[in-house]
């Protein structure tokens, strides 16, 4: 079976959180990639960011359902969902959109596996850290390329 190691892209662009929203079209567009790891100040993986973050980005927003009742002023929905929204419609920064907490594989995790998260996940954009250091990724070609 195949292992991360012989499947990944070794050669990995990254952005950091602090760089403008607009970076990620023209990095996505060039060089068709469908998402890229977000790294702290000390080249830590701290996150992924997608097309998939670009386009909710700028979908429209839905106004939760709120009641009030005497003075309060109750939510429907949830009310901290509803303010993450906004922050990531507003955002100018890839830190405003990108998912925090990535999931993520080792260099010998097998290609059932990686396939199996990127299922269950619905994940499509897997860092490869060994020892805590990026020294690849995996994408959607990259395990389609394995499987021919």
């Amino acid at each position: 079976m195949k292992t991360a190691r012989e499947i990944m892209t070794r050669n990995v662009v990254t952005v950091k959180k602090d760089q403008p929203i607009s970076d990620l079209s023209k990095l996505f567009i060039e060089n068709h990639f469908n998402g890229v790891p977000v790294l702290d100040d000390a080249g830590k993986v701290i996150g992924v960011v997608t097309q998939s973050n670009l386009i909710e980005q700028n979908k429209n927003l839905h106004i939760p359902t709120v009641i009030a009742l005497f003075d309060a002023v109750l939510f429907l929905e949830s009310e901290k969902k509803f303010e993450s929204d906004v922050k990531k419609l507003t955002g100018s920064k890839i830190e405003d959109i990108y998912h925090k907490n990535p999931i993520t594989v080792s260099p010998d995790t097998e290609l059932n596996e990686i396939t199996t998260i990127m299922a269950e996940k619905d994940v499509h954009t897997l860092p490869v850290l060994e020892n805590d250091k990026l020294v690849g990724i995996i994408g959607k070609k990259d395990v389609i390329r394995a499987m021919a």
